[in-house]
């Protein structure tokens, strides 16, 4: 498997990774129309491969499960780029989510790939809006500073709301 080819899916653990996964394989195969309802996950422990076929190329989306957060690097050199997932629903975890993504920023292998952070869970009752979650995090800071190009969306990966927005980010993102 070629670098070229893998984009690795981060967050803590219960964010939606792989619920995420999932819906993404269905909606590339089926479209919209065929996202039905969303299949039961268990927390991943180790890594989860799914295969995409995007613009006729084969791109590989690898979710490591959010408790392996301290062997993360060692798949940075691995990829070309990177989907961060934050739960904007557990305000609890907002803090340990931001840091994780500094740490995923700053690592050297990941200083040129495109980088995805998804505000996920968007149809809970109880979120806080975009604006609050880019404050906690200083989003415009964190942008500023970053030496990869760095797109925000807000998705729910359980009703499909963003998901066709993440499938044409990483169609633009597929290297040639």
């Amino acid at each position: 498997m070629s670098s070229r080819d893998v984009c690795l899916l981060l967050g803590a653990t219960g964010v939606g990774k792989t619920l995420l996964l999932k819906r993404l394989q269905k909606l590339s195969l089926h479209g919209l129309g065929g996202l039905g309802e969303p299949p039961s996950t268990l927390p991943t422990v180790g890594t989860n491969l799914t295969d995409l076929t995007l613009k006729k190329k084969k791109v590989t989306l690898r979710e490591l499960g959010g408790c392996m957060g301290p062997i993360w690097p060692s798949y940075f050199k691995d990829c070309y780029s990177v989907i961060f997932i934050v739960d904007s629903a557990n305000t609890v975890q907002i803090s340990s989510s931001c840091i994780q993504l500094l740490s995923v920023l700053s690592a050297e292998p990941l200083h040129s790939v495109s980088v995805l952070i998804l505000f996920n869970k968007r149809d809970m009752p109880c979120i806080m809006s975009l604006v609050e979650i880019k404050s906690l995090f200083r989003m415009d800071d964190i942008i500023a500073s970053a030496t990869q190009p760095i797109t925000i969306l807000e998705v729910s990966a359980c009703t499909g709301q963003g998901l066709q927005e993440v499938l044409s980010w990483l169609e633009s993102v597929i290297v040639k």
